[in-house]
């Protein structure tokens, strides 16, 4: 995946500090709210609803348009199953279980500084998380294995696979969910993750500006810790002015 589009800011040292307090604050007041939303959310989402009698499951009900919806799975896992996982490309029906229970994982994003280009460091969104249902293999997991300091378990990387390619399917078939996401103040977006071989899965983004230092300044802090890692910072300037999607159709409305 090429790299985001993200602001900068210049920062001196006490600024960080300060900053730095601030968004570990925020960051964790975003955690909890989206997972009170995802507990929520849980029963309009459940697997079944989409796969009907090609997952299984203790009801044997057919659900209409279940064929497609594992036919359009069946499609996009066989897109990326071969490379980087090695997996076959033809999926089973009954799928395992799939779990209900939404799970949502920091989104995490890599970007080349200074003379070490072939040291990258990994930066951690603030606000911006890949969804996927909950699975025996979390995606740090499967990223783990695909990188060699795991061992690689098939079966657990294909359940890993239909457990964030299933999320992608239903959001596509209920398109009205996605309306709700973002009326929970979400943005949703479909990205493919280029170093797991184009995997497509669902992001969420709450909308709160997020900006970098300089590359100087991360090359200073990551060289300080010994650490090639770095997480956005909140923009605090924008937390007054968050985007209201209810607010700004009424608006929009009125004028017209």
């Amino acid at each position: 995946m090429a790299d985001l589009e993200i602001a900068r800011k210049d920062l001196d040292n006490e600024q960080f500090m300060n900053l730095r307090q601030s968004t570990e604050k925020v960051v964790s007041i975003l955690g909890k709210r989206l997972k009170s939303h995802l507990d929520v959310l849980k029963p309009i989402f459940m697997p079944r609803k989409l796969l009907g009698t090609f997952v299984k499951s203790a009801l044997k009900d057919e659900i209409t348009g279940s064929d497609k919806a594992f036919a359009e799975l069946q499609k996009y896992y066989a897109a990326v199953c071969e490379k980087p996982f090695g997996l076959p490309k033809k999926l089973q029906a009954p799928l395992a279980p799939i779990s209900g229970q939404l799970d949502a994982v920091p989104f995490k994003y890599s970007i080349l500084l200074g003379e070490s280009k072939d040291k990258p460091i990994t930066v951690t969104a603030a606000s911006r998380w890949i969804l996927s249902y909950r699975s025996e293999c979390p995606f740090n997991r499967l990223k783990s294995m695909v990188a060699g300091d795991e061992t690689r378990q098939a079966e657990d990387m294909k359940l890993s696979l239909i457990d964030h390619l299933a999320l992608v399917v239903f959001l596509k078939k209920f398109p009205a969910l996605g309306q709700l996401l973002n009326d929970l103040r979400y943005d949703v977006e479909v990205v493919k993750l280029d170093d797991l071989g184009g995997l497509p899965v669902v992001t969420l983004k709450a909308s709160i500006g997020t900006f970098l230092p300089s590359n100087d300044f991360i090359l200073q802090v990551t060289q300080l810790s010994g650490i090639p890692a770095f997480q956005e910072i909140i923009d605090l300037d924008g937390l007054e002015n968050i985007p209201d999607p209810l607010k700004n159709e009424l608006l929009v409305a009125i004028e017209n």
